[in-house]
């Protein structure tokens, strides 16, 4: 990795999965290290302050270090919102890590040469070094392009992030278009993701800051590089997570070496890789029919349907 590729740590209250994220980017040694921490809830505050005294602790290498502690909690759609402004209002392109996401060594190289590459075009607004494939290789190429924007360590530009709106004015007017099904023409994924994206705008899913910028991605037609092999393992799945308590088999897997990047020849979404990812990673399989009706009740298998576009 260039050194001179800025990184953002969006920390909390989790100092052992910190640690660990302290020591991989340690081996990479950005020259620029901004940090946001968000501020503790009630009886959270010893775990908030280790956290933030690591970085006192543990960043032993020669670089600038920007802090952005909050003296309260915002919680997470508004803190990491919030945190990604002051990033991208300071640089006009960085690697993003939560305190969860341990990167393999060649993720930072990866990020840095994605973005280099890609700087000038304004279709590609993510990288991601997360890669839900179980071990396919799509095409010949050392990554391939999707339309998940996946944020389990990730890299963008200021270009892309002044579009984010985490309150979604636009989603009501673009859902209602035919501009909406024509991106997503798989009736069971548009219903899976319209029903979030109402959520979301309506007030109901109001904690995350990832629905509302994938919905943003999406509508301003944007493409994620995406490795051919995962490069970034998320450990902190379990009882002190936040969105991600629990989680089947193969959905966080193992960081892995990517080895040299070779480019693809054409930039086209790799559609089924994309089907995929829905299917297996967001269990879009158990909404296909006939499981979903056999699982669900008669009244919301219906609804599911209808959704879908189907009717008698």
């Amino acid at each position: 990795m260039s050194a001179d590729t800025p990184v953002l740590l969006l920390l909390w209250r989790r100092p052992e999965t910190t640690r660990r994220l302290l020591d991989a980017v340690r081996a990479a040694a950005p020259r620029r290290l901004y940090v946001a921490c968000d501020g503790p809830r009630p009886g959270d505050e010893a775990a908030v302050a280790r956290t933030r005294a690591l970085i006192d602790e543990q960043v032993d290498w020669p670089c600038t270090v920007e802090r952005r502690f909050a003296a309260h909690n915002q919680g997470c759609r508004d803190g990491i919102s919030g945190a990604l402004d002051w990033f991208f209002a300071r640089e006009q392109a960085g690697i993003v890590l939560e305190d969860d996401c341990v990167p393999h060594p060649d993720f930072f190289a990866f990020c840095a040469a994605m973005l280099q590459r890609h700087a000038g075009d304004e279709r590609v607004w993510v990288v991601t070094g997360d890669n839900f494939q179980r071990g396919q290789w799509r095409g010949d190429a050392a990554y391939y392009y999707s339309r998940y924007p996946h944020c389990w360590g990730w890299a963008s530009w200021a270009r892309a992030w002044r579009h984010f709106d985490k309150t979604l004015a636009f989603w009501p007017g673009w859902r209602d278009s035919t501009a909406w099904p024509a991106f997503c023409p798989d009736p069971v994924e548009r219903a899976y993701w319209a029903d979030i994206f109402d959520r979301v705008h309506d007030g109901r899913l109001s904690s995350s800051w990832a629905y509302p910028w994938t919905a943003c991605v999406w509508h301003g037609g944007g493409l994620t590089v995406t490795p051919n092999a995962n490069l970034v393992s998320n450990i902190g799945i379990g009882d002190e997570a936040t969105h991600t308590r629990a989680a089947a088999a193969g959905f966080a897997p193992p960081a892995v070496a990517l080895g040299p990047i070779r480019h693809p020849a054409g930039m086209a979404v790799d559609t089924a890789a994309d089907r995929f990812t829905f299917d297996h990673h967001f269990g879009g399989a158990d909404h296909r029919w006939p499981r979903r009706l056999w699982m669900a009740p008669r009244r919301a298998a219906g609804q599911l349907l209808r959704r879908a576009g189907w009717r008698r």
